[in-house]
């Protein structure tokens, strides 16, 4: 008896995942290249003003990576119909932010934070290594959102880690405003285009997406 091998991703989806990582590199890091010393927006409003800043959520802030690959593998491996939708709403999605970055770039206005204690530590790490800029939408409150997306129809996942995923996934978007990495408006265009994308996506661009990628696959002998 022949034995099937497994797999942790299926082939026919490697190369969407690829471009879903290149893509959301090319949109938050390549647009940059033109914006960098342009005129930044403050979109801050009063009721970020209200939010404290909570150096510990880093953890939540920083943690979410791990949280993001588990459940695009997750989301890839379900019906091929629905993971294809999923997929190409994450590249329509990034397609939006990268010209948002371009069109309405923003900025916002971060505390100081002190040199004591690991969680500041963290802060100043990230504070340091990511500029204040490219912040409307939200791409971690857009990708931990689809994080969301990819679990909730799939009827083999445990209701538990359903819910877990949309705890979760709010937990990033509200440690984005605590980090006081992001403001209100960047978390409601994150979670708004995540669903808008998704719901479009179904008019005809995801089989658009689906065929493209099932021709690279054969081109690449991947099926």
């Amino acid at each position: 008896m022949e034995k099937k091998s497994i797999t942790i991703v299926p082939k026919i989806m490697i190369i969407p995942l690829f471009l879903s990582l290149s893509w959301n590199m090319v949109a938050y890091y390549g647009s940059r290249i033109f914006t960098t010393d342009w005129h930044h927006i403050n979109a801050e409003i009063l009721p970020d003003t209200m939010v404290p800043f909570l150096p510990w959520t880093v953890s939540i802030y920083l943690s979410c990576y791990i949280f993001w690959m588990a459940n695009y593998i997750i989301g890839v491996r379900q019906d091929r119909k629905e993971a294809f939708r999923l997929i190409s709403a994450d590249f329509f999605a990034k397609t939006i932010c990268l010209l948002c970055f371009l069109i309405f770039p923003t900025t916002n206005i971060r505390p100081e934070v002190g040199n004591e204690g690991l969680w500041n530590y963290l802060m100043n790490y990230v504070y340091e290594s990511d500029a204040a800029d490219n912040l409307f939408p939200s791409i971690h409150c857009l990708t931990s959102w689809f994080c969301y997306i990819a679990v909730r129809k799939n009827k083999s996942i445990p209701k538990p880690y359903l819910m877990f995923s949309l705890f979760y996934a709010i937990s990033v978007c509200i440690s984005t405003l605590t980090t006081k990495q992001h403001v209100l408006i960047d978390v409601i265009g994150g979670i708004g285009l995540a669903e808008g994308s998704y719901f479009i996506v179904q008019y005809g661009f995801a089989g658009i997406y689906e065929k493209l990628i099932m021709r690279l696959n054969r081109l690449l002998k991947l099926v």
